[in-house]
Parts: structure tokens; C-alpha cells; sequence
């Protein structure tokens, strides 16, 4: 009989986080939603248990290393050790290049904290037991803004690319150990963030939200917001995969595959 795969993935209360934990609850993979919000994490792991998944939820803040420890401590009392992870968590704040507030400081470290070394702090967490068992599989929810700049986002875009260039390191590094590191670069998603964004626009500049949104959707190379659910699937065919250092692109349309960065 087949163990089933265990997989992490943070920032799994709602949005691409949620999505991608019900995929991977679909094809038999026993996940661990994890989030600051516990109560949106049980919500959807609940769901789950209903279909007749296995599905835990646990409180994790990834810009906190000592919840991190704790988090992972709970998780393989649990349900043993993940042999899947997913880098969902992150923040996007928008801020001008060089705020007037003197804001940039705390504006960098916060992004640096939760969209890079958080993801780096569980995956190097994780990867003792992955390389002991030679497998495992690391996908990192990077962005369009790790390959690219945006307007007055350069703190999100520092961070992103931060995490990209870890990813390539790393799968240099653990190129025929077994474990193998991915990265998938959305475009402007149709998801709680980008709603986030939506009013932001909104209530600055007096359009509606449906013009904001589509404003955001004209910014994507398909002219659409990108769906939850396809960077779900997208995510679990490199979790399935044997390609190690991977890097796809999703604006809408048809994934993109960079060449593989190794």
C-alpha cells in the first residue's frame, strides 16, 4: 500500500493557499493548512475531512521563527514529517520608492521576513529529513515580480526575487539528492490579495472596483486574472514531477515554462 504524501502549504486559509490544499487533498495527499488564522484554516481544512480527506490546520506565522518551530513540531506529533511543501505565504504592501513616513526600513524587513526568509527558514527545516529520506519536493509561490519590476512595490519585488534566487541555489545544490525545488511565478491572481489591491485603487484614485479590477487585469499578458485553481493544478504536477529547478510563469493564459534553472 502507498503512504500518502504529506504536505505542508502556508498561507492555506483562503485564496491560492486553499486552492492548492484542495488539490492536493484530491489526489490523496494527507495536507497540513497552516496560517496566522487558524479559524480560516480549519474552515477549509474541515471541508476537506468532509470529502473524506485528511486534512489538519495549525497556526503558523512564517515571520516568526519560533512559531515556525512550533508549527513543525505539532505537525510531525501529527501526521509525521512533510515530504511536501508549499511557499504560499507572503505580503504585498505598495509604498513609493522612498516613503516620506521613513517607513522603508520596517517596509523591507517585513517583506524580507515573510516572503523570503520565512519560506527559506521551513523549507532548510525540512530538508534534513527530505535529503535522509532522498525525497522530497519544494514548490515556492514566488511572482511575476521575482522575474520583474512593478511601481511602487519594490520591497515585494525584492523579496520575490530573493526567494527565486534561493530556489535556483538550492536546486542546484540538491540536483540527484532526491529532493528537487520549483517555482511558480503568478501574474495578478483572482484572489484575496488582488482584492486587497482592488479597493486600494479604488478609494485612491474614484474609480469603481470593477474598473480597478479590470485595470489590474489589463496589467497580464492574457488581459485575465489568473485562477486559483489552475496555479493549483500547476503546483501539484511539480509536486508529481521529476524536474527539479522548474520555473513556470502564469498570467491567464497558457503556463509558461522558463528553462529549467540548473
Amino acid at each position: 500500500m502507498t503512504v500518502p504524501h504529506i504536505a505542508l502549504v502556508t498561507g492555506a486559509g483562503r485564496g491560492i493557499g486553499a486552492a492548492v490544499a484542495a488539490e492536493l487533498a484530491r489526489v490523496g495527499a494527507t495536507v497540513v493548512l497552516a496560517a496566522r488564522s487558524l479559524d480560516e484554516c480549519e474552515r477549509t481544512a474541515q471541508a476537506l475531512r468532509s470529502g473524506g480527506s485528511r486534512a489538519l490546520a495549525v497556526t503558523l506565522d512564517v515571520g516568526d521563527p519560533a512559531s515556525i518551530a512550533a508549527a513543525l513540531a505539532r505537525v510531525r506529533e501529527a501526521v509525521g514529517a512533510p515530504d511536501w511543501l508549499v511557499n504560499n505565504a507572503g505580503i504585498a504592501v505598495s509604498a513609493p520608492l522612498c516613503p516620506k513616513d521613513g517607513s522603508a526600513d520596517e517596509l523591507y524587513e517585513r517583506h524580507m521576513a515573510v516572503n523570503f526568509h520565512g519560506a527559506r527558514r521551513i523549507a532548510e527545516a525540512l530538508l534534513p529529513a527530505m535529503r535522509v529520506a532522498r525525497y522530497g519536493r519544494i514548490v515556492n509561490i514566488a511572482s511575476s515580480a521575482g522575474l520583474r519590476g512593478y511601481r511602487y512595490v519594490a520591497a515585494y519585488c525584492a523579496s520575490k526575487h530573493a526567494l527565486m534566487g534561493w530556489a535556483r541555489a538550492a536546486a542546484l545544490e540538491l540536483d540527484g539528492s532526491g529532493v528537487q525545488v520549483a517555482s511558480v511565478c503568478p501574474h495578478y491572481v483572482d484572489s484575496p490579495m488582488t482584492d486587497a489591491s482592488v479597493r486600494k485603487i479604488a478609494a485612491k484614485t474614484g474609480r469603481s472596483e470593477s474598473e480597478a479590477r479590470t485595470l489590474l487585469a489589463a496589467e497580464n499578458p492574457s488581459g485575465k486574472l489568473v485562477e486559483p485553481a489552475q496555479i493549483a493544478r500547476v503546483v501539484r504536477e511539480l509536486l508529481e514531477s521529476a524536474c527539479n529547478g522548474a520555473e513556470v510563469e502564469l498570467d491567464g493564459g497558457a503556463p509558461r515554462y522558463h528553462p529549467t534553472q540548473r
